[in-house]
């Protein structure tokens, strides 16, 4: 599909663009986002991150996804004289975000294994002139030397670096070719560069900043805060009536189902289309055209529920999901952020809802265990799992407990997850978490929880014994509570940030500020007690906007999105492209009269406005009560 209105001529493509195009360089940032984007104001951040930009300046961006990430490195990139090469690590994001560009009359382009080869060539004769805006490649090709020569060649405007945390070793999407991103772009000093990403604790952030050579950078740091998405966490019982009882409210949503193995995205998709649900599987041993065919029913349909494991979801973006739901505990909460990020990115009421349980955690431990990571970094791993399981069992509020993952603070009580809705029944755990503090601080701090929960159920195993820890006054003094108690207290402790292991302890947990006060009496504990009740998943707060429409405007709201998917359907893109539910949602509530009301719809760009302005005015027009259309 090539962009058809006033920024280039009709049936142009992005390697073939047109003599017509419209020049935004040395614009107002403002009118970009208007005039393209169809945006009439900034969030957040957005204006001073893409004013250092085009002022030539380097950002790291750390911004949750659904807040805007895009257009910070894309405004930037139509304002700068040159092409803007972008570094992303799917194909799937390259499409739909060359796809999104395209729809809104931006120039764009995507080099990759999918590429053939004469349209491979026109993009590169387009980069070499600086006839196109964006050009989107995978990290790999940076490896190439005939893509370094091209670079030489050409007049880069940025380099723009997605899902940067990618390069992190410690990350859970570490991709060793994003190394050799940053060595290369260092070569051009003078072009200014732009990391993003919507994940990313302290030790990734530092990461990033040295593989990626951007010394001297300035960070970005937005809330991570997603409010529009509802937690809830459910120990299993019976997964599949626990699954079920919460897609029942959400049938007919778009929605992600994470499962920890293969063989369980076949049998939970199969379970789910048996239900009656629009299921399909994801994972890397389908063929490879199956694999495909599922992802791309999953993009452009609706209602359609993916079933996958975690190699599924990073990049794409679709707007419209609904819910995600994780049958196993996460890898880490970092992963685990990432993963619910995939819903609601489109501003509107989200769910996500995670099961979890004793086989599961024992499999995650499993695959640490037997990985061929080196053992500093299994240690990190098993940390980082701990820490999953923490918030899993936390008695707090959890949007409290995955902020504070990424260093911010939050009153603690959100309103809308599980924990603040139906408060879990809890214990004076003070005495027991001092047993725990006490031991960890009488053994210098240097072991892990394992350890620590040996000497105070005052277990003789050879360690103990080796080191002479028999000899602690905490030695045993937990003899009469079960491992299991002694397991989900530890949880729980760093959960609530009285224990934590620091980066270069090598696993050891060291009592925290927090931690300390607990042990002088100066705070209480509250451990959370395990009631065996499944509580109705935490369902926001926030409004839905769609839902919130007089039941007068509501055929409209339909009839729109019909047009909608027929366009969609002519265009062979998904829906969303055309016009995300927000968009439709504001065109009800304007009600425009004419192209001039309609390009002031929010997310209706010049572009967009030219392009389909007539058709959807023939629908609004049919649906106004009392008035002739102009």
């Amino acid at each position: 599909m090539g962009p058809l209105s006033r920024f280039s001529d009709a049936g142009a493509t992005a390697g073939n663009p047109a003599s017509r195009h419209e020049s935004f360089v040395g614009r107002d940032p403002a009118e970009i986002l208007s005039a393209v984007f169809g945006y009439k104001a900034f969030r957040g951040d957005q204006a001073g991150i893409v004013a250092h930009v085009i002022g030539g300046g380097d950002a790291l961006v750390l911004m949750p996804t659904g807040g805007g990430k895009s257009l910070c490195y894309q405004i930037p990139a139509l304002a700068r004289p040159g092409v803007t090469i972008v570094v992303s690590p799917l194909l799937s994001l390259m499409r739909n975000q060359v796809d999104e560009l395209e729809a809104a009359g931006v120039r764009a382009g995507a080099l990759n294994s999918q590429t053939d080869y004469a349209e491979a060539s026109r993009i590169t004769a387009a980069v070499r002139t600086g006839r196109i805006d964006l050009v989107y490649v995978a990290p790999e090709r940076f490896e190439v030397e005939s893509f370094q020569r091209l670079l030489g060649q050409a007049p880069i405007a940025l380099f723009a670096i997605d899902e940067a945390h990618c390069v992190s070793q410690w990350g859970h999407d570490f991709r060793p070719s994003y190394l050799e991103v940053g060595r290369v772009c260092a070569k051009f000093p003078s072009v200014p560069r732009i990391a993003l990403t919507g994940t990313a604790d302290p030790v990734t952030e530092r990461d990033m900043i040295e593989r990626l050579n951007l010394s001297g950078v300035r960070v970005f740091r937005t809330s991570f805060d997603r409010p529009n998405i509802a937690y809830s966490v459910v120990e299993k019982t019976d997964l599949r009536r626990q699954l079920l009882g919460f897609l029942a409210p959400r049938r007919g949503q778009n929605g992600i189902v994470y499962c920890l193995s293969r063989s369980k995205v076949e049998k939970i998709a199969e379970f789910l289309r048996a239900q009656g649900y629009d299921a399909v599987p994801y994972h890397a041993g389908l063929d490879s055209q199956i694999r495909r065919e599922n992802q791309d029913h999953f993009i452009r349909g609706d209602g359609v529920i993916a079933v996958a494991t975690v190699a599924f979801g990073m990049g794409i973006n679709k707007p419209d999901v609904r819910f995600v739901a994780h049958t196993d505990i996460p890898a880490n909460l970092e992963a685990y952020y990432q993963e619910t990020g995939r819903a609601g990115r489109d501003g509107l009421p989200a769910a996500a809802w995670m099961a979890y349980g004793s086989q599961d955690i024992l499999e995650r431990r499993r695959q640490i265990d037997e990985s061929q990571a080196d053992a500093a970094f299994k240690r990190i791993r098993h940390h980082r799992l701990q820490t999953m399981i923490g918030y899993a069992e936390t008695a707090q509020c959890r949007r409290a407990v995955v902020l504070r993952f990424f260093g911010e603070s939050h009153p603690g009580f959100c309103g809308q997850c599980d924990r603040c809705l139906h408060p879990a029944e809890k214990i004076d755990g003070t005495r027991e978490a001092q047993m725990l503090l006490s031991a960890s601080v009488r053994t210098c701090e240097r072991y892990g929880g394992g350890h620590l929960i040996d000497v105070v159920m005052g277990e003789r195993t050879k360690k103990i014994l080796e080191t002479r820890h028999t000899e602690l006054p905490t030695f045993g003094v937990g003899a009469d509570r079960p491992r299991e108690f002694w397991q989900r207290a530890l949880r729980q402790c760093i959960a609530l940030g009285l224990l934590w292991s620091p980066p270069g302890s090598h696993g050891g947990l060291v009592v925290t500020t927090e931690g300390r006060r607990v042990l002088r009496g100066e705070r209480k504990v509250e451990l959370i007690k395990p009631s065996g009740v499944t509580r109705p998943a935490a369902v926001s707060k926030m409004a839905d906007l769609a839902g919130d429409l007089p039941e007068g405007q509501k055929p409209l709201f339909e009839a729109l999105r019909v047009l909608r998917a027929a366009i969609a359907r002519e265009q062979s893109v998904p829906a969303y492209i055309i016009f995300p539910d927000r968009t439709l949602i504001d065109m009800v509530a304007r009600m425009p009269r004419n192209l001039t009301e309609f390009g002031a719809v929010i997310g209706v760009g010049e572009a967009k406005r030219v392009r389909y302005g007539v058709r959807f005015l023939e629908v609004l027009n049919q649906h106004r009560v009392g008035e002739a259309p102009d």
